[in-house]
Protein backbone atom coordinates (compact mmCIF):
# COMPACT_ATOMS: atom_id res chain seq x y z
CA UNK A 1 0.00 0.00 0.00
CA UNK A 2 1.01 3.44 -0.55
CA UNK A 3 1.32 6.15 1.96
CA UNK A 4 -1.23 8.23 -0.20
CA UNK A 5 -4.84 8.56 1.64
CA UNK A 6 -8.27 9.84 0.44
CA UNK A 7 -10.25 10.01 4.21
CA UNK A 8 -13.76 11.69 4.64
CA UNK A 9 -13.92 12.16 8.44
CA UNK A 10 -17.72 12.60 9.85
CA UNK A 11 -19.29 13.81 7.03
CA UNK A 12 -22.65 14.77 7.45
CA UNK A 13 -25.21 16.27 5.03
CA UNK A 14 -28.78 17.71 4.99
CA UNK A 15 -31.28 17.52 1.80
CA UNK A 16 -34.17 19.77 2.93
CA UNK A 17 -34.11 18.89 6.74
CA UNK A 18 -33.33 15.49 5.87
CA UNK A 19 -29.91 14.05 7.12
CA UNK A 20 -28.79 12.51 4.02
CA UNK A 21 -25.23 11.60 5.77
CA UNK A 22 -24.32 11.55 8.81
CA UNK A 23 -21.37 10.97 10.52
CA UNK A 24 -20.02 8.85 8.09
CA UNK A 25 -15.97 8.25 7.87
CA UNK A 26 -14.17 6.74 5.33
CA UNK A 27 -10.82 5.86 4.18
CA UNK A 28 -9.11 4.54 0.90
CA UNK A 29 -5.64 4.18 -0.15
CA UNK A 30 -3.52 4.15 -2.96
CA UNK A 31 -3.32 0.24 -4.36
CA UNK A 32 -6.44 -0.84 -2.70
CA UNK A 33 -10.45 -0.85 -4.09
CA UNK A 34 -13.25 -0.33 -1.35
CA UNK A 35 -16.66 -1.23 -2.42
CA UNK A 36 -19.55 1.49 -0.90
CA UNK A 37 -22.40 -0.77 -1.03
CA UNK A 38 -26.38 -0.09 0.55
CA UNK A 39 -29.66 -0.50 -0.12
CA UNK A 40 -31.48 2.13 -2.69
CA UNK A 41 -31.15 5.62 -0.38
CA UNK A 42 -28.50 4.88 1.64
CA UNK A 43 -26.42 7.74 1.03
CA UNK A 44 -23.42 6.81 -1.62
CA UNK A 45 -23.92 8.42 -4.41
CA UNK A 46 -24.47 11.85 -1.92
CA UNK A 47 -21.06 10.47 -0.36
CA UNK A 48 -19.17 10.57 -3.67
CA UNK A 49 -20.65 13.44 -4.19
CA UNK A 50 -19.13 15.39 -1.29
CA UNK A 51 -15.82 13.68 -2.04
CA UNK A 52 -15.70 15.32 -5.65
CA UNK A 53 -17.56 18.79 -4.41
CA UNK A 54 -21.03 18.41 -5.76
CA UNK A 55 -22.70 18.37 -2.32
CA UNK A 56 -20.53 20.70 -0.11
CA UNK A 57 -21.60 18.75 3.86
CA UNK A 58 -22.90 20.58 6.70
CA UNK A 59 -20.22 19.61 8.57
CA UNK A 60 -17.29 17.14 8.05
CA UNK A 61 -14.05 17.34 6.30
CA UNK A 62 -12.97 15.70 2.91
CA UNK A 63 -8.69 15.53 2.82
CA UNK A 64 -5.96 13.79 0.25
CA UNK A 65 -2.69 13.62 2.90
CA UNK A 66 -4.10 15.41 5.78
CA UNK A 67 -4.27 18.65 3.18
CA UNK A 68 -7.98 19.65 3.29
CA UNK A 69 -10.32 19.55 0.21
CA UNK A 70 -14.18 19.99 1.59
CA UNK A 71 -14.88 23.09 0.08
CA UNK A 72 -12.93 23.18 -3.43
CA UNK A 73 -14.97 23.22 -6.85
CA UNK A 74 -15.11 20.02 -8.34
CA UNK A 75 -12.50 21.02 -11.44
CA UNK A 76 -10.02 21.58 -8.35
CA UNK A 77 -10.46 18.67 -6.37
CA UNK A 78 -9.55 16.44 -10.26
CA UNK A 79 -6.71 18.78 -10.09
CA UNK A 80 -5.86 17.25 -6.59
CA UNK A 81 -5.80 14.11 -8.09
CA UNK A 82 -9.77 12.80 -7.56
CA UNK A 83 -12.00 11.79 -10.77
CA UNK A 84 -14.94 10.11 -11.01
CA UNK A 85 -17.98 8.05 -13.70
CA UNK A 86 -21.68 8.97 -13.04
CA UNK A 87 -24.20 7.43 -12.03
CA UNK A 88 -25.64 8.90 -15.33
CA UNK A 89 -23.13 8.62 -17.79
CA UNK A 90 -21.99 12.28 -18.88
CA UNK A 91 -20.05 12.28 -22.01
CA UNK A 92 -19.81 15.12 -24.79
CA UNK A 93 -22.51 12.56 -27.09
CA UNK A 94 -21.65 14.66 -30.10
CA UNK A 95 -17.28 14.26 -29.81
CA UNK A 96 -15.83 12.06 -31.12
CA UNK A 97 -14.77 8.95 -28.28
CA UNK A 98 -11.12 9.92 -28.40
CA UNK A 99 -12.30 13.63 -27.71
CA UNK A 100 -14.29 12.69 -24.98
CA UNK A 101 -11.38 10.91 -23.48
CA UNK A 102 -8.78 13.80 -24.49
CA UNK A 103 -10.91 16.80 -22.53
CA UNK A 104 -9.78 15.09 -19.47
CA UNK A 105 -5.82 14.97 -20.17
CA UNK A 106 -6.59 18.54 -21.81
CA UNK A 107 -7.72 20.12 -18.16
CA UNK A 108 -5.04 18.34 -16.47
CA UNK A 109 -2.81 20.12 -18.38
CA UNK A 110 -1.24 17.87 -21.03
CA UNK A 111 -0.77 18.95 -24.42
CA UNK A 112 -2.88 18.17 -27.36
CA UNK A 113 -0.47 15.47 -28.60
CA UNK A 114 0.07 13.62 -25.79
CA UNK A 115 -3.65 13.93 -24.96
CA UNK A 116 -4.73 12.29 -28.00
CA UNK A 117 -1.56 9.65 -26.98
CA UNK A 118 -2.75 8.98 -23.73
CA UNK A 119 -6.39 8.80 -24.76
CA UNK A 120 -5.88 5.97 -27.87
CA UNK A 121 -3.74 4.22 -25.28
CA UNK A 122 -6.32 3.74 -22.37
CA UNK A 123 -9.03 2.88 -25.30
CA UNK A 124 -6.83 0.12 -26.76
CA UNK A 125 -6.42 -1.27 -22.91
CA UNK A 126 -10.53 -0.91 -22.26
CA UNK A 127 -10.65 -2.67 -25.82
CA UNK A 128 -12.62 0.70 -26.98
CA UNK A 129 -9.67 1.38 -30.18
CA UNK A 130 -12.20 0.84 -32.60
CA UNK A 131 -14.70 2.89 -31.69
CA UNK A 132 -11.80 6.49 -31.02
CA UNK A 133 -13.33 8.14 -34.52
CA UNK A 134 -16.82 7.03 -33.65
CA UNK A 135 -19.03 9.66 -32.09
CA UNK A 136 -20.32 9.25 -28.34
CA UNK A 137 -23.40 9.08 -28.53
CA UNK A 138 -24.02 6.21 -31.09
CA UNK A 139 -22.35 3.76 -28.52
CA UNK A 140 -24.00 1.15 -26.69
CA UNK A 141 -24.98 1.87 -23.43
CA UNK A 142 -22.26 -0.19 -21.66
CA UNK A 143 -19.73 0.79 -24.05
CA UNK A 144 -20.67 4.52 -23.28
CA UNK A 145 -20.45 3.55 -19.34
CA UNK A 146 -16.69 2.00 -20.30
CA UNK A 147 -15.43 5.65 -22.22
CA UNK A 148 -16.82 7.40 -18.96
CA UNK A 149 -14.45 5.27 -16.90
CA UNK A 150 -11.66 6.22 -19.48
CA UNK A 151 -12.01 10.00 -19.40
CA UNK A 152 -11.48 9.50 -15.66
CA UNK A 153 -8.54 7.83 -15.81
CA UNK A 154 -7.47 10.08 -18.64
CA UNK A 155 -7.45 12.98 -15.34
CA UNK A 156 -4.12 10.86 -14.39
CA UNK A 157 -6.11 10.06 -10.54
CA UNK A 158 -4.56 9.31 -7.48
CA UNK A 159 -8.27 8.07 -6.91
CA UNK A 160 -10.74 6.69 -9.19
CA UNK A 161 -14.63 6.77 -7.92
CA UNK A 162 -17.04 4.84 -9.87
CA UNK A 163 -20.94 5.13 -9.09
CA UNK A 164 -22.29 1.74 -10.89
CA UNK A 165 -19.98 1.05 -13.58
CA UNK A 166 -21.53 -2.13 -14.34
CA UNK A 167 -24.59 -0.80 -14.92
CA UNK A 168 -26.37 -1.82 -17.75
CA UNK A 169 -24.23 -4.43 -18.90
CA UNK A 170 -24.58 -8.06 -19.47
CA UNK A 171 -22.63 -10.89 -18.01
CA UNK A 172 -19.80 -10.95 -20.35
CA UNK A 173 -19.46 -7.30 -20.29
CA UNK A 174 -19.22 -7.12 -16.38
CA UNK A 175 -16.77 -9.96 -16.51
CA UNK A 176 -14.43 -8.42 -18.81
CA UNK A 177 -14.78 -5.28 -17.20
CA UNK A 178 -13.81 -6.63 -13.63
CA UNK A 179 -10.64 -7.89 -15.52
CA UNK A 180 -9.86 -4.43 -16.23
CA UNK A 181 -10.58 -2.85 -12.99
CA UNK A 182 -8.99 -5.55 -10.78
CA UNK A 183 -5.68 -4.74 -12.52
CA UNK A 184 -5.72 -0.84 -12.32
CA UNK A 185 -4.83 0.16 -8.65
CA UNK A 186 -1.44 -1.76 -9.05
CA UNK A 187 -1.10 -0.89 -13.43
CA UNK A 188 -1.71 3.19 -12.68
CA UNK A 189 -1.05 3.60 -8.87
CA UNK A 190 -4.37 4.72 -7.74
CA UNK A 191 -7.10 3.85 -5.16
CA UNK A 192 -10.54 2.62 -6.31
CA UNK A 193 -13.90 3.90 -5.02
CA UNK A 194 -16.96 1.55 -6.19
CA UNK A 195 -20.64 1.95 -6.50
CA UNK A 196 -22.49 -0.95 -7.39
CA UNK A 197 -25.01 -3.10 -7.07
CA UNK A 198 -23.95 -6.11 -8.76
CA UNK A 199 -22.94 -7.93 -5.76
CA UNK A 200 -21.23 -10.83 -7.58
CA UNK A 201 -18.45 -7.92 -9.03
CA UNK A 202 -18.22 -6.52 -5.59
CA UNK A 203 -17.38 -9.36 -4.09
CA UNK A 204 -14.79 -10.42 -6.43
CA UNK A 205 -13.19 -6.88 -7.00
CA UNK A 206 -13.10 -5.02 -3.44
CA UNK A 207 -10.59 -5.92 -1.07
CA UNK A 208 -12.32 -3.84 1.75
CA UNK A 209 -16.21 -3.16 1.57
CA UNK A 210 -18.42 0.23 3.55
CA UNK A 211 -21.60 -0.16 4.00
CA UNK A 212 -24.43 2.27 4.42
CA UNK A 213 -28.15 2.14 5.24
CA UNK A 214 -30.21 5.37 6.03
CA UNK A 215 -26.92 7.83 5.57
CA UNK A 216 -25.05 5.59 8.61
CA UNK A 217 -22.40 3.24 8.74
CA UNK A 218 -23.48 0.17 9.54
CA UNK A 219 -20.35 -2.36 8.39
CA UNK A 220 -16.59 -1.78 6.83
CA UNK A 221 -14.18 -4.17 6.78
CA UNK A 222 -12.58 -7.54 4.72
CA UNK A 223 -15.48 -8.90 2.43
CA UNK A 224 -15.83 -12.04 4.59
CA UNK A 225 -16.09 -10.26 7.62
CA UNK A 226 -19.14 -7.53 6.13
CA UNK A 227 -20.87 -9.75 4.16
CA UNK A 228 -21.95 -12.05 7.95
CA UNK A 229 -22.78 -9.01 10.25
CA UNK A 230 -26.38 -9.04 10.98
CA UNK A 231 -26.79 -5.62 10.50
CA UNK A 232 -25.96 -5.91 6.80
CA UNK A 233 -28.24 -8.90 6.02
CA UNK A 234 -30.68 -7.33 7.89
CA UNK A 235 -30.35 -3.54 5.51
CA UNK A 236 -30.43 -5.97 2.61
CA UNK A 237 -33.46 -8.19 3.45
CA UNK A 238 -36.39 -8.13 0.58
CA UNK A 239 -33.66 -7.53 -2.23
CA UNK A 240 -31.87 -9.80 -4.82
CA UNK A 241 -28.40 -8.75 -3.36
CA UNK A 242 -29.15 -9.80 0.21
CA UNK A 243 -29.91 -13.31 -1.29
CA UNK A 244 -25.51 -12.63 -2.82
CA UNK A 245 -24.92 -11.09 0.36
CA UNK A 246 -25.62 -14.01 2.11
CA UNK A 247 -24.38 -16.68 -0.16
CA UNK A 248 -21.81 -14.78 -2.40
Amino acid sequence: MSDLQLSAKDIAVDFSGLRALDGVNLDVEVGEIVGLIGPNGSGKTTLINVITGQVNPVSGRVSINGEDITHLLPRKIALKGITRSFQIVRLFENLTVVRNVETSALAKGVSRKESTKLALSLLKEFNLNEFAGQLAGTLSYGDKRKVEIVRALAGQPHFLLLDEPAAGMNEAESEALLKILAELPGRKKLGMLIIDHDMTLIMRLCHRLHVLSSGKTIGEGDVDYVRKLPAVIEAYLGSNPAKEMQHA
